[in-house]
Protein backbone atom coordinates (compact mmCIF):
# COMPACT_ATOMS: atom_id res chain seq x y z
CA UNK A 1 0.00 0.00 0.00
CA UNK A 2 2.62 2.46 1.10
CA UNK A 3 4.75 1.61 -2.30
CA UNK A 4 1.44 2.35 -4.28
CA UNK A 5 1.10 5.54 -2.59
CA UNK A 6 4.40 6.85 -2.98
CA UNK A 7 4.16 5.94 -7.09
CA UNK A 8 1.19 7.47 -7.60
CA UNK A 9 2.48 10.81 -5.96
CA UNK A 10 5.73 10.35 -8.43
CA UNK A 11 3.37 10.58 -11.19
CA UNK A 12 1.46 13.38 -10.48
CA UNK A 13 4.28 15.24 -9.18
CA UNK A 14 7.11 13.91 -12.19
CA UNK A 15 4.99 13.65 -15.28
CA UNK A 16 3.50 16.43 -17.57
CA UNK A 17 0.40 16.99 -17.04
CA UNK A 18 -2.52 16.73 -19.85
CA UNK A 19 -4.16 20.50 -20.24
CA UNK A 20 -7.31 19.47 -18.91
CA UNK A 21 -5.51 18.13 -15.72
CA UNK A 22 -5.03 20.25 -12.13
CA UNK A 23 -2.88 19.20 -9.71
CA UNK A 24 -2.97 20.94 -6.25
CA UNK A 25 -1.58 19.87 -3.14
CA UNK A 26 -3.72 21.51 0.13
CA UNK A 27 -2.52 21.18 3.88
CA UNK A 28 -3.46 23.86 7.10
CA UNK A 29 -0.54 26.38 9.10
CA UNK A 30 -2.60 25.99 12.11
CA UNK A 31 -2.40 28.15 15.22
CA UNK A 32 -1.11 31.26 13.69
CA UNK A 33 -0.95 34.02 16.13
CA UNK A 34 -0.45 37.80 15.90
CA UNK A 35 1.67 37.95 19.07
CA UNK A 36 1.44 41.64 19.53
CA UNK A 37 4.31 42.90 21.53
CA UNK A 38 4.04 44.66 24.40
CA UNK A 39 6.84 47.71 23.51
CA UNK A 40 7.53 48.55 19.64
CA UNK A 41 10.44 47.06 18.02
CA UNK A 42 13.92 49.03 18.17
CA UNK A 43 15.03 49.22 14.43
CA UNK A 44 18.85 48.45 14.00
CA UNK A 45 21.30 50.78 14.18
CA UNK A 46 24.74 51.81 13.20
CA UNK A 47 27.62 50.10 15.08
CA UNK A 48 26.23 46.63 14.81
CA UNK A 49 23.21 46.95 16.90
CA UNK A 50 20.47 44.33 16.15
CA UNK A 51 16.83 45.16 15.86
CA UNK A 52 15.49 44.55 19.13
CA UNK A 53 12.24 42.75 19.54
CA UNK A 54 10.44 43.00 22.71
CA UNK A 55 9.90 39.23 23.69
CA UNK A 56 6.65 39.49 25.60
CA UNK A 57 3.43 40.05 23.46
CA UNK A 58 -0.06 39.74 23.94
CA UNK A 59 -2.54 36.54 23.12
CA UNK A 60 -5.28 37.75 20.81
CA UNK A 61 -6.16 34.23 19.38
CA UNK A 62 -5.12 32.65 16.40
CA UNK A 63 -6.08 31.58 12.45
CA UNK A 64 -5.49 28.42 10.56
CA UNK A 65 -4.40 29.15 6.55
CA UNK A 66 -5.76 26.87 4.33
CA UNK A 67 -3.62 26.85 1.50
CA UNK A 68 -3.67 24.86 -1.73
CA UNK A 69 -0.50 24.88 -3.95
CA UNK A 70 -0.39 24.25 -7.59
CA UNK A 71 2.22 22.50 -8.42
CA UNK A 72 2.32 23.23 -12.37
CA UNK A 73 2.46 27.03 -11.89
CA UNK A 74 3.55 27.23 -8.44
CA UNK A 75 -0.46 29.85 -7.57
CA UNK A 76 -1.19 29.59 -4.69
CA UNK A 77 -5.23 29.47 -3.72
CA UNK A 78 -5.83 30.14 0.47
CA UNK A 79 -8.34 31.85 3.15
CA UNK A 80 -7.59 32.16 6.54
CA UNK A 81 -10.38 30.63 9.37
CA UNK A 82 -10.59 31.05 13.17
CA UNK A 83 -11.48 27.24 13.00
CA UNK A 84 -10.29 24.04 11.34
CA UNK A 85 -13.26 21.86 10.30
CA UNK A 86 -14.82 20.12 7.31
CA UNK A 87 -16.92 23.50 6.65
CA UNK A 88 -13.43 25.53 6.10
CA UNK A 89 -11.78 22.97 4.44
CA UNK A 90 -14.87 22.43 1.98
CA UNK A 91 -14.79 26.20 1.22
CA UNK A 92 -10.72 26.18 -0.19
CA UNK A 93 -12.12 23.39 -2.21
CA UNK A 94 -14.94 25.66 -3.50
CA UNK A 95 -12.80 28.36 -4.28
CA UNK A 96 -10.42 26.00 -6.10
CA UNK A 97 -13.60 25.12 -8.17
CA UNK A 98 -14.43 28.66 -9.00
CA UNK A 99 -11.04 29.76 -10.42
CA UNK A 100 -10.36 26.66 -12.03
CA UNK A 101 -11.50 26.80 -16.00
CA UNK A 102 -14.61 24.07 -17.57
CA UNK A 103 -11.86 23.02 -19.66
CA UNK A 104 -10.06 21.26 -16.91
CA UNK A 105 -11.65 17.90 -16.89
CA UNK A 106 -9.30 16.62 -13.86
CA UNK A 107 -8.24 18.46 -10.46
CA UNK A 108 -6.36 16.19 -8.62
CA UNK A 109 -5.87 17.00 -4.94
CA UNK A 110 -3.03 15.77 -2.87
CA UNK A 111 -3.96 16.38 1.25
CA UNK A 112 -2.54 14.39 4.31
CA UNK A 113 -5.20 12.11 6.32
CA UNK A 114 -6.41 14.12 8.86
CA UNK A 115 -10.45 13.68 9.40
CA UNK A 116 -11.37 16.94 7.63
CA UNK A 117 -9.91 15.71 4.45
CA UNK A 118 -11.75 12.38 4.47
CA UNK A 119 -14.67 13.32 6.38
CA UNK A 120 -18.18 12.80 5.72
CA UNK A 121 -18.89 16.30 4.98
CA UNK A 122 -15.64 16.33 2.20
CA UNK A 123 -17.10 13.07 1.14
CA UNK A 124 -20.30 14.36 0.26
CA UNK A 125 -18.94 17.15 -1.80
CA UNK A 126 -16.26 15.64 -3.58
CA UNK A 127 -18.65 13.22 -5.06
CA UNK A 128 -20.98 15.99 -6.10
CA UNK A 129 -18.04 17.38 -7.99
CA UNK A 130 -16.71 14.81 -9.86
CA UNK A 131 -13.80 16.87 -11.63
CA UNK A 132 -11.79 16.54 -7.89
CA UNK A 133 -10.27 13.46 -7.57
CA UNK A 134 -8.28 12.93 -4.06
CA UNK A 135 -4.95 11.11 -3.38
CA UNK A 136 -3.96 10.97 0.65
CA UNK A 137 -0.11 11.30 1.09
CA UNK A 138 1.04 7.87 3.94
CA UNK A 139 1.05 8.92 7.63
CA UNK A 140 3.88 10.55 9.06
CA UNK A 141 5.04 11.63 5.68
CA UNK A 142 4.03 15.62 5.08
CA UNK A 143 7.05 16.40 3.54
CA UNK A 144 5.92 14.37 0.33
CA UNK A 145 2.59 17.63 0.35
CA UNK A 146 4.46 19.85 -1.73
CA UNK A 147 2.50 23.08 -0.32
CA UNK A 148 4.72 21.86 2.73
CA UNK A 149 7.52 23.38 0.86
CA UNK A 150 5.72 27.01 0.43
CA UNK A 151 4.48 26.96 4.10
CA UNK A 152 8.29 26.68 5.03
CA UNK A 153 9.21 30.07 2.90
CA UNK A 154 5.81 31.61 4.45
CA UNK A 155 6.91 31.02 8.05
CA UNK A 156 10.56 32.02 6.87
CA UNK A 157 9.47 35.24 4.96
CA UNK A 158 6.51 36.56 7.15
CA UNK A 159 6.00 34.79 10.34
CA UNK A 160 10.01 34.48 11.55
CA UNK A 161 9.35 37.09 13.92
CA UNK A 162 5.46 37.73 14.77
CA UNK A 163 4.22 41.10 15.64
CA UNK A 164 0.58 41.95 14.07
CA UNK A 165 -1.56 43.95 15.54
CA UNK A 166 -4.43 41.83 15.63
CA UNK A 167 -6.09 38.57 13.77
CA UNK A 168 -7.47 41.00 11.32
CA UNK A 169 -3.70 42.85 10.25
CA UNK A 170 -2.17 39.07 10.19
CA UNK A 171 -4.74 37.70 7.34
CA UNK A 172 -4.19 40.58 5.63
CA UNK A 173 -0.37 40.62 5.91
CA UNK A 174 -0.73 36.93 5.20
CA UNK A 175 -3.14 37.58 2.21
CA UNK A 176 -0.96 40.70 0.71
CA UNK A 177 2.25 38.09 1.12
CA UNK A 178 0.20 35.28 -1.12
CA UNK A 179 -0.90 38.02 -3.74
CA UNK A 180 2.89 39.34 -3.93
CA UNK A 181 4.25 35.42 -4.29
CA UNK A 182 1.56 34.90 -7.26
CA UNK A 183 2.53 37.65 -9.06
CA UNK A 184 5.83 35.60 -9.69
CA UNK A 185 4.77 31.99 -8.73
CA UNK A 186 6.79 29.20 -9.82
CA UNK A 187 6.78 25.56 -9.07
CA UNK A 188 9.27 23.27 -7.15
CA UNK A 189 11.16 20.63 -9.26
CA UNK A 190 10.06 17.09 -7.83
CA UNK A 191 12.36 14.15 -9.51
CA UNK A 192 11.97 10.70 -10.05
CA UNK A 193 15.14 10.27 -8.50
CA UNK A 194 13.81 11.60 -5.11
CA UNK A 195 11.25 9.18 -5.25
CA UNK A 196 13.45 6.03 -6.82
CA UNK A 197 15.55 6.50 -3.40
CA UNK A 198 11.99 5.84 -1.07
CA UNK A 199 11.12 2.82 -3.37
CA UNK A 200 14.60 1.23 -2.76
CA UNK A 201 14.09 1.25 0.63
CA UNK A 202 10.72 0.01 0.62
CA UNK A 203 12.58 -3.06 -1.62
CA UNK A 204 15.23 -4.07 0.72
CA UNK A 205 12.96 -3.65 3.87
CA UNK A 206 10.59 -5.87 1.96
CA UNK A 207 13.05 -8.14 1.10
CA UNK A 208 14.34 -8.45 4.69
CA UNK A 209 10.91 -9.51 5.36
CA UNK A 210 10.69 -11.90 3.20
Amino acid sequence: MFRDIVLDLCDLYTRKAAPAERIVSIDELTSIQPRTRTAKTKPAQVGLVPVHLEHEYERKGALNLFAAFDIQSGEVIARTHRRKRQKEFITLLEEIEQQTPSAVKTIHVVCDNISIHKGKLTRQWVKRHPRFQMHYTPVHCSWMNQVEQWFSILKRKRLAAPNFMDLSDLAIKISKFIEQWNLNAHPFNWTVASFEKIIEKIDQRLALMA
